[in-house]
């Protein structure tokens, strides 16, 4: 690439509006331009493959594929890709889970206004851009345990309101089964009780996706 030419980009979101708002952040920058969209995962890969960008602006919950999917199967495709999540969602969990996936940026879509475009060079320039405030909550959270697949499964079921005895039912074990995780939960979330517990999930990302 010509140090000239401008960052190609693909922007990736199931929301047009956003799209058109990263559209007019980015039409009036003359070193960078939008040379393809996506409205899902499936499609970002797709139009990843066809345009092979510079930078990817990848959304997070999206039907068909989501962004951490998308991001692995394009950093599959090349692993020099670059890219960058814009998203609504601030927990930790989501953001470990991008970054573990290749990601080389988190922003939020509310501070997309005064941060997008540098964000854009910076990723491009093989510079990492999180946002100080998720920054804070992955040190915050580095040393804390990471709950397992099926402890989610127990917590997104209590979140919905069922009871141990259900919960048993529905995921095909013991009601004692189901207790022990409730308490291994509280532990590691540090919570006080299963509503506390729910929050704090709620908070932290693990229940999103």
């Amino acid at each position: 690439m010509n140090p000239s030419d401008p960052i190609k980009i693909l922007s990736v979101d199931d929301h047009p509006l956003v799209r058109d708002g990263i559209n007019f952040a980015i039409q009036s920058q003359p070193d960078m331009v939008v040379v393809a969209e996506a409205a899902d995962g499936q499609q970002a890969v797709e139009e990843f493959r066809r345009h092979r960008p510079d930078v990817t602006l990848m959304d997070l919950q999206m039907p068909l594929m989501n962004g951490i999917d998308a991001t692995i199967e394009i950093k599959r495709i090349s692993p020099a890709a670059r890219i960058l999540v814009l998203t609504t969602y601030s927990g930790d969990v989501q953001a470990t889970r991008a970054l573990k996936a290749g990601a080389a940026g988190y922003l939020l879509k509310g501070s997309l206004r005064k941060e997008l475009v540098q964000a854009i060079r910076d990723v491009h320039q093989g510079r990492r851009r999180i946002q100080p405030e998720i920054a804070c909550d992955l040190a915050g959270h580095f040393d804390a345990d990471i709950l397992s697949a099926r402890e989610i499964e127990v917590l997104r079921s209590v979140a919905e309101g069922c009871s141990n005895k259900v919960v048993a039912g529905n995921l095909s074990i013991a009601e004692d089964t189901v207790k022990g995780h409730m308490k291994s939960i509280m532990a590691k979330l540090q919570a006080n009780d299963r509503t506390h517990a729910v929050l704090i999930a709620m908070k932290r990302g693990f229940l999103d996706g």
